[in-house]
């Protein structure tokens, strides 16, 4: 199998970011009363069922109280999947997918309660000001709805190139160990758009298929390891299968620089592929 360990940067860089976002959210509450929240909002609940229907009190204040508990519901899951000190690889595709819909759900029921007010600042009842803290939260949920998809498109990078590099694995014809792990060609050093479209035509012309890129230009997942991928292309083909074989003649040929990566290499690759153009350089961090 191909090795995992440059998974544990991306972790620990997306963790940093969300860790920091997820504070700027001064609307939030601690985590750890995620699940008091829920309970006491399902107890609430309870109690005005019943009060609604003894006429005690109007449907609405219900209909507030069970809003509540969608919230506390969400901001449960968030907790679980945003907020808390979980890694994106402990994630699943199912619980992305619900971590977003509850992001998402948590902002419409705000924005909801804006058209709602704003029905009432333009009948009189209420002032324009008291819209401002019903708007100052939207822009907190819209924040939680980015870093939340933002999470989700890095867990989806992620599984798409493990795909990839497991579906190379077994595409590969010479077994890896036979030949160098990297061959690199020099070309004339540069690698121009125009190089890229001629690439691909001829590909396609070729194979009667696209060319398989997996990243034209930086990424996430680039920018999580560190590279500047800039002006570079990656291609989701083992250099010994057939058309990697003839896409690195015709590289070559046209001396055009490429790297062939036959395996994942510690700090240079994450699996079998040919990356086109010069070598990636290495993003500065500050410390």
């Amino acid at each position: 199998m191909i090795q995992r360990h440059w998974y544990t940067e991306i972790k620990m860089r997306f963790l940093s970011t969300a860790i920091l976002c997820s504070l700027a959210l001064s609307a939030q509450t601690i985590p750890s009363s995620a699940g008091a929240a829920v309970t006491r909002a399902q107890q609430e609940i309870q109690k005005l069922r019943d009060l609604v229907a003894a006429g005690a009190i109007a449907p609405a204040r219900l209909q507030e109280a069970e809003n509540a508990l969608g919230d506390a519901e969400d901001d449960s899951i968030l907790y679980r999947t945003l907020y808390g000190a979980v890694t994106v690889q402990d994630l699943n595709e199912e619980q992305s997918r619900e971590m977003v819909a509850a992001a998402n759900r948590r902002l419409e029921r705000e924005q909801r309660k804006l058209a709602h007010l704003q029905k009432l600042v333009d009948a009189g009842v209420l002032a324009r000001g008291e819209l401002a803290p019903t708007e100052q939260e939207i822009e907190s949920r819209q924040l939680t709805v980015d870093l939340a998809k933002s999470r989700a498109q890095l867990l989806d990078e992620i599984a798409e190139i493990a795909r990839r590099e497991d579906a190379l694995e077994s595409a590969t014809v010479v077994p890896p160990g036979e030949l160098p792990a990297m061959e690199r060609f020099g070309g004339d050093g540069t690698f121009s758009s125009q190089d890229l479209k001629t690439v691909t035509v001829a590909y396609s012309l070729a194979f009667k298929r696209s060319l398989p890129i997996s990243a034209n230009g930086a990424t996430a997942s680039h920018r999580a390891l560190g590279f500047d991928h800039r002006g570079r292309v990656d291609v989701a083909l083992s250099p010994d299968q057939p058309e990697g074989v003839w896409l690195r003649a015709y590289l070559e040929k046209k001396d055009i620089p490429y790297y062939a990566f036959r395996g994942a290499i510690p700090g240079k690759a994450t699996g079998a592929h040919i990356h086109i153009g010069p070598g990636s350089t290495r993003i500065r961090v500050a410390d």
